[in-house]
Formats: C-alpha cells, sequence, structure tokens
C-alpha cells in the first residue's frame, strides 16, 4: 500500500491538533482540543507552566481519533510543529525535572531589565538577532539557576516543546534549530550556542542535544507512544520544531513577496540567504530567526494581529444575553462603512515592546470619536489601523533586506477575511496572495514529514505537489485615498509619544 499520509501534531498555546495529511496536501483527519498555561499548587498567579503529563494526554486523545478515520498503514511519518521560547530541563532517563515555565508568565519580567543592565542590548542583538522579551528562554535558565539551582544541576538536556513532544513519541533527546532560534541564546551568524550569552545564564552548551535539521529522523514511535496515540508502533518520528517558520515554507512564497502569519499576532518575515543585523534594525524591532532550511534566516517583525479583533468583538459586538455576533456579520457591516472609517483611527499597538511603534511606546489608541460613531467603525478602524502598521513593517523589512518587496503572501485565521485582506493590498499598494490551504503550518510541517519519510526527494518538490490554488486581492480604487489616509497615520504615533511618556 502506498504511504501517502503524515501525522502532523500542531500543538499551540491555546489549541492542541493533530492532522493527518495526504501527498497532495488536502488535511483528512483533523482533532483539535483546547490548551492553556496552568498555576502550579501554591505558586503566585503570574507562574504559568505548561502541564506536559496533561499536554501529552490531550494530544494522544486528539492523534486516536485521527487514526480512527484511516488507513494507519498508509502513514509515512509524524511530525511536530509548536510555539517557541519555552521548554524545560530534562534527566537522563527522562523525567521532566521542572514544568516548560510559559511565555506568559510574568516571573522573568525584572531578568530582561537585569540583562539590559548587564550587557548591552545591541550586542545582545548582534549576536542572537533577539530583542530581550521578557519571555526569552535565556531568562528562564537565568532564573532557574539563581531560584532552583539543583534542577539545572541535575539535568542532563534542555528540550525545547518540540523536543520534548517527540521524545514522548520516540524516547529519543533532539533540538531543531528552528527552536533554538527562538531563545536569544544562539550565536546566528555561526548557527551554534552563544557562549557569552550561556555564561550569562549560567549553562553550557553541552546542556542541549545535538541539532536535528527539520526533515531529520530522530527516532521511532515507540510502544507505549503507539498505544497512547494509535499511532503505529515504529513510525519514523520527523524533526519539524516553531511554528512560524513552517508556516513561511507553507505559504509557498515566491522570491520577493514577504509573509505575513496572520493570527491573535502577525508576524511579517522574509526568507533570506544571509544573516546581517544593524542598529537601524535593532532601533526598528526587527528579529532574526533560523529558518526550517539550512542555510536561510527569517528577519521578521512580531505585531498585534487580530488580537486587537478579538477584543473588539469581546467589548462591543455581544449583545446583553452574551450572543457574539459572527466575524461574517462584522465583515459585512465594516464594508459598507468608507474608507477613513468616517474619520476614526485605531492606532494598534496594545503592546509597546514590539512592532513597527516600539520605538514610541505608544498605547493601543483609537482617536476621532463622535456621536455618530458606531461599533462597524471601530471595526473597520481596526482593520485600516493594522493594516498601516503592516505597511510599515513591510517598509522596515523592505530595508532591511535590501531588496524590492512584490507581494504579501498571507496565511494563518487573519488570511480568511476578504476584506481585510483588500484593506491590506490598498494600504500597502501591493498583491496579497493567499493559499487555498489556511493551515500553513500544518502544511509546511507535513512537507517535511513527507521528505523524511522519503515520499518526496525535497521541500522544493513538495511544494510543487502541495501548496494548491491562490487568490490575489489586487490594490483597488481604494488604493489613493488610503495613501493620503497613510500619510496622515504615519504622523499620529510620533505625536502620541509625547502624551504616553511621562514628564
Amino acid at each position: 500500500m502506498e504511504r501517502d499520509l503524515a501525522v502532523v501534531f500542531d500543538c499551540g498555546s491555546t489549541n492542541l491538533t493533530v492532522v493527518v495529511v495526504d501527498a497532495a496536501g488536502t488535511l483528512v483527519a483533523s482533532s483539535s482540543t483546547p490548551n492553556a498555561p496552568v498555576v502550579p499548587p501554591g505558586q503566585p498567579e503570574d507562574h504559568l507552566v505548561w502541564d506536559t503529563e496533561q499536554l501529552w494526554d490531550r494530544l494522544g486523545t486528539a492523534s486516536g481519533y485521527c487514526m480512527e478515520q484511516i488507513s494507519t498503514e498508509r502513514l509515512c511519518a509524524v511530525t511536530i510543529t509548536t510555539w517557541g521560547a519555552d521548554g524545560a530541563p530534562v534527566a537522563a532517563n527522562g523525567d521532566i525535572l521542572y514544568p516548560p515555565i510559559s511565555w506568559q508568565d510574568g516571573r522573568t519580567a525584572a531578568l530582561a531589565r537585569q540583562i539590559e543592565a548587564e550587557i548591552d542590548p545591541r550586542e545582545i542583538y548582534e549576536i542572537s538577532g533577539y530583542q530581550v522579551i521578557p519571555f526569552n528562554t535565556l531568562l528562564k535558565l537565568r532564573w532557574l539557576r539563581e531560584n532552583e539551582p539543583e534542577v539545572l544541576d541535575s539535568a542532563k538536556y534542555w528540550l525545547m516543546m518540540p523536543g520534548l513532544l517527540s521524545m514522548f513519541l520516540c524516547g529519543e533527546v533532539s533540538l531543531d534549530p528552528t527552536a533554538a532560534g527562538t531563545m536569544m541564546a544562539m550565536d546566528m551568524s555561526k548557527r551554534q550556542f552563544s557562549s557569552r550569552l550561556l555564561e550569562w545564564a549560567g549553562v553550557e552548551a553541552s546542556l542541549f542535544p545535538a541539532m536535528v535539521e527539520p526533515g531529520g529522523i530522530i527516532g521511532r514511535v515507540s510502544t507505549e507512544a503507539a498505544e497512547r496515540t494509535g499511532l503505529p508502533e515504529g513510525l519514523p518520528v520527523v524533526a519539524a520544531g516553531h511554528d512560524t517558520q513552517f508556516a513561511a515554507v507553507g505559504s509557498g512564497a515566491t522570491s520577493g513577496e514577504v509573509i505575513l502569519s496572520s493570527g491573535t499576532w502577525e508576524i511579517l518575515m522574509l526568507r533570506s540567504a544571509t544573516y546581517r543585523v544593524t542598529q537601524q534594525d535593532f532601533a526598528d524591532g526587527l528579529l532574526t530567526e533560523l529558518d526550517a532550511e539550512a542555510g536561510t534566516y527569517n528577519p521578521q517583525l512580531l505585531m498585534m494581529g487580530s488580537g486587537v479583533i478579538e477584543w473588539l468583538r469581546d467589548q462591543f459586538f455581544t449583545d446583553v444575553a452574551g450572543q457574539e455576533m459572527s466575524y461574517d456579520e462584522m465583515v459585512v457591516a465594516a464594508a459598507a462603512i468608507p474608507p477613513g472609517s468616517d474619520g476614526i483611527t485605531l492606532i494598534p499597538s496594545f503592546v509597546a515592546d514590539t512592532g513597527p511603534l516600539r520605538r514610541y511606546e505608544t498605547e493601543g489608541t483609537i482617536l476621532g470619536l463622535k456621536l455618530a460613531t458606531t461599533r462597524d467603525h471601530l471595526y473597520r478602524a481596526a482593520l485600516e489601523g493594522l493594516s498601516y502598521q503592516l505597511r510599515q513593517a513591510v517598509e522596515i523589512l523592505t530595508r532591511a533586506a535590501d531588496q524590492p518587496c512584490q507581494g504579501i503572501r498571507a496565511v494563518g485565521g487573519g488570511s480568511k477575511n476578504e476584506l481585510w485582506n483588500q484593506i491590506r493590498a490598498d494600504v500597502c499598494q501591493l498583491a496579497v496572495t493567499t493559499i487555498e490551504q489556511k493551515e500553513a503550518t500544518v502544511l509546511g510541517a507535513a512537507m517535511f514529514a513527507f521528505v523524511g519519510g522519503g515520499v518526496f526527494d525535497s521541500v522544493g518538490t513538495a511544494q510543487e505537489q502541495m501548496v494548491g490554488q491562490t487568490q490575489v486581492f489586487e490594490p483597488s480604487t481604494n488604493a489613493e485615498i488610503y495613501r493620503e489616509l497613510f500619510a496622515a497615520y504615519a504622523a499620529v504615533p510620533e505625536m502620541l509619544a509625547g502624551f504616553y511618556k511621562p514628564a
């Protein structure tokens, strides 16, 4: 029987999903369950960790459901993609010595300020390609060294989340470059750990297992994991890693296209053959991570995305009975509002240390409210404000890459909103292309699973077979209107900066 199916464990911080994908890029089975960090008993409320046993149990249940929908003899491999920055110390026997500290946890905020006082943030940036963000892995390692030193002393390995879940599947330890690139601990130019940064955290490079490139085989599904998940015993476990990088591959972006992964957060990135960072990049908030393919880098900007839309929906689109208006209904109503939202301007910088507006230290702002303003105006203004932010990010990324941008390839949940895609195209004066299969992360991870499982000889071949149909949103007649509106918008954050900064 032809082995033309791959399993992807797509683990997000809000949903855990197991998907079976065929070699044409079609999702043939899927099961999802909620996910959230927990507060350990007796710990402060801002101490949030991942309950790995609960996480593994839910993934096993979801996988078992999917296996019932297919012929498992057709499977060629299983792989895992998940969020970055989080990981855990592991003993030689595989025991997790301290639960993974969530990126939502607040305990390392003070350490973010401390490292900036002890090592120039610009030096950190030049080495690691990373801005100092409170959830960086390096800070968690330092926190454990200061507060739970026996844990690190007893650890044989530190595993990032993809490595932990792969270990549950096959018993082997691993670290993939895409997860390692989210740690703020790598010397990016050398593609190895930085002794300078690890020394600050109080650990050595020997704590981390050898790198396994995406598409490489880590091990094979164990007897215990087969019983827990329904997967065939002996099935190859193929390395994938940090979800952002696999969305980039799964998007099928062509040369000259920037990639927009649009969800609660938005990430705008490029796939570049060179690693180059400048002080201007640092000031603009640019990050660089390791691409899923060796020798390639992902310069990128992290911004607030549909989290703004979710906030608006919760605050303004819920009736007294608690019934929320559907997103489709919201889109129809906002489409009837003219460009410019009748003078309403929304600044989406809800998080001051990320995105193109970070240098202004502004907070989320709504300007131009009138008695005639409706919630539909606010929704359209949010789509426009997020699109203005996108244009600024495109300009930053294009300058950093020193090459013209020829289009935007949009993936993720935010790419399903056709009104938003059209506004993006009009504001950015660029074509916005979406793909038929919106689950680009799953698609990208499956491509590597198929390479590891011997179905395709390369990722490029997998892309040719799996990306599928595209839809293109060209700039419309509203583009000229948005050109003028963007010019006015661009001056607002600097004006607001003086308002938000304390005297």
